[in-house]
């Protein structure tokens, strides 16, 4: 009876898994092509990754039968760069109200539009209300509407943090911390009730700059003093619509119906026909580049490192230490390979992960080009292993530096032992036989220990970035001691070459190549649709909370971890 409840379970899910498949490949024999007058309508209504998972099923909603998938910053710029030479895409309509994004992927974006605007194409944007981030976006378009009784959110920037002094207290945990640098502030929410005064001076230094640059960049689109846009900001001015439009940050109050006319008129669209709005999603599957039809052996490899980097192996999530030098590695022993891009959006992890990763970038350095292109962020680790590159390019927003290092060994000894009543004995053949466990805290020595270990780390770390930047390890160490820089802030202290974003670095890779045809590939490759369904190790518990909790949920996930 078991082995037959088994079988029937195996076919059912085999004749599950052929329905899937068949519904993926229906259709794939019939043309699909973009109208003629439609509009690429960019609304960013779902989180924004560096890369499009190929699973069509991630995150899919069994209540609501539909799919939350994250979208991926490189189809995103694919098809405004491919919408500029579509004969069949009229302009691009930008439907923002919010934007789950960090600032440098937000600028990424922008700029897009920016060189999209070079073709003479209208770019319009709409928004019941503005989030800060949605308008810098939309501050780009030739047009910006706004709801008759809408707002924008323009206030300027702060940075939150959740302190757990007290929390561990409560529960009797010591947090034992060792670290080399006063402002590698990481390990401050666990020892502290409130800010440092160096990790102040650092964030104020990061937030102000980013700051000073989203004016700048909404002054020169809108054409609008920098001192008007402070003052509206300080004043909260742009909750009023009507103080939108008479400032200038927006060219009209209207509703959507009166836009979407609007558009038609613009498309040449009957009133009574339906206008033609094409979707990135759709886009995405529909359009060809004209890159892709170059047929050469000569290949730059675009290389991601994303998320935490870790000493186990890496997932589309992380970075894994091994398994990412492996694609290094294969990279460098490519001959059709001639040039590559290190594409970083990781805020560090494990260190010896960091420097095996970081020998195969200065391996490959000595071969070919190797350019870094920073994202969101390349921190601590994450700037490790770009250090060794031929050259970095960075977005004026992406948070570097944080050269520096710590340790946490959190001991519990006492919550087990006055919550709980549980206490524990050992038998041990060495005096340290014991030694990093966290059912009792360290002893003075193995505490030496530890921050022998944390020096010498640090020492290393200083070293490989004197090296790959050609830096004096005094002025390094001034730069380090676990500080975060903007781009803008990095290039100044040259932690950084150049500022723009991942198509600056591939223009520059092919530069370095010597290389005037070149086809693009992307490492590591992604896992096809069954792959990612037999790995695929998300909870149903996860998937719920990250529905019901937003963007709370990062608290949840932070204290769990």
């Amino acid at each position: 009876s078991m082995l037959g409840f088994l079988l029937t379970w195996v076919i059912v899910f085999v004749f599950i898994i052929g329905i899937i498949v068949s519904s993926l490949s229906f259709g794939k024999d019939k043309k699909e092509t973009i109208r003629p007058n439609s509009i690429l309508e960019i609304a960013l209504n779902a989180p924004i990754e560096e890369r499009s998972g190929n699973n069509p099923f991630e995150n899919f909603d069994l209540g609501s039968m539909k799919s939350n998938q994250a979208i991926g910053l490189d189809k995103i710029l694919k098809s405004i760069k491919e919408a500029a030479i579509d004969p069949n895409i009229e302009g691009v309509f930008v439907n923002l109200s919010d934007i789950q994004a960090a600032p440098a992927t937000i600028e990424a974006i922008r700029n897009g539009l920016i060189d999209f605007k070079k073709s003479k194409k209208f770019v319009i944007s709409y928004a019941d209300n503005y989030s800060q981030r949605a308008y810098y976006i939309a501050s780009v378009a030739d047009k910006i509407y706004l709801n008759r009784e809408g707002s924008i959110d323009l206030k300027g920037l702060s940075l939150q943090i959740m302190f757990y002094k007290g929390l561990l207290a409560k529960l009797d945990i010591e947090p034992q911390v060792i670290r080399h640098g006063k402002f590698k502030s990481a390990v401050e929410p666990y020892i502290l009730d409130k800010m440092s005064e160096a990790n102040k001076e650092q964030l104020m230094t990061y937030i102000g700059s980013t700051w000073q640059h989203i004016v700048e960049g909404i002054s020169t689109q809108r054409n609008i003093d920098s001192e008007i846009i402070e003052k509206a900001a300080n004043e909260l001015t742009l909750q009023d619509p009507e103080k939108c439009l008479e400032l200038k940050f927006v060219d009209g109050l209207i509703y959507k119906d009166e836009l979407i006319s609007d558009l038609k008129k613009k498309t040449k669209i009957a009133e009574d026909k339906d206008l033609n709005l094409v979707s990135l999603a759709t886009y995405g599957k529909v359009a060809k580049s004209k890159a892709e039809a170059v047929r050469t052996k000569d290949k730059i490899a675009v290389v991601y490192a994303t998320g935490e980097i870790v000493d186990v192996e890496g997932t589309d999530k992380t970075t894994g230490g091994e398994s990412f030098s492996k694609e290094i590695r294969a990279a460098r022993m490519n001959d059709n390979i001639k040039a590559v891009v290190l594409r970083v959006n990781s805020p560090g992890g494990s260190a010896l992960a960091s420097e095996i990763i970081w020998r195969e970038v200065a391996l490959t350095k000595a071969k070919k080009p190797v350019i870094v292109s920073m994202g969101d962020y390349a921190a601590s680790g994450g700037y490790y292993i770009s250090c060794a590159a031929t050259a970095i390019v960075a977005e004026p927003t992406t948070l570097t530096g944080s050269i520096g290092v710590f340790g946490f060994i959190p001991s519990i000894k006492n919550m087990l032992n006055n919550k709980l009543g549980i206490t524990v004995d050992v038998v041990k053949t060495n005096a340290h036989s014991d030694y990093m466990n966290i059912y009792r805290p360290l002893d003075t020595y193995e505490y030496a220990t530890v921050q022998k270990s944390i020096e010498r780390i640090y020492s290393t770390f200083i070293k490989r970035v004197s090296d790959g930047r050609k830096m004096d390890i005094a002025k390094v160490d001034s730069i380090g001691q676990g500080r975060i820089w903007s781009g803008i802030d990095g290039k100044k202290l040259g932690l950084v070459d150049e500022i723009g974003g991942l198509q600056t670095a591939i223009d520059l890779a092919a530069k370095k190549a010597h290389l005037s045809k070149y086809r693009v590939t992307y490492q590591p490759v992604q896992k096809d649709f069954f792959q990612q369904i037999m790995d695929n190790s998300k909870n149903v518990e996860t998937s719920i909370l990250e529905r019901e909790l937003g963007n709370s949920y990062m608290f949840v996930d932070y204290i769990r971890s």
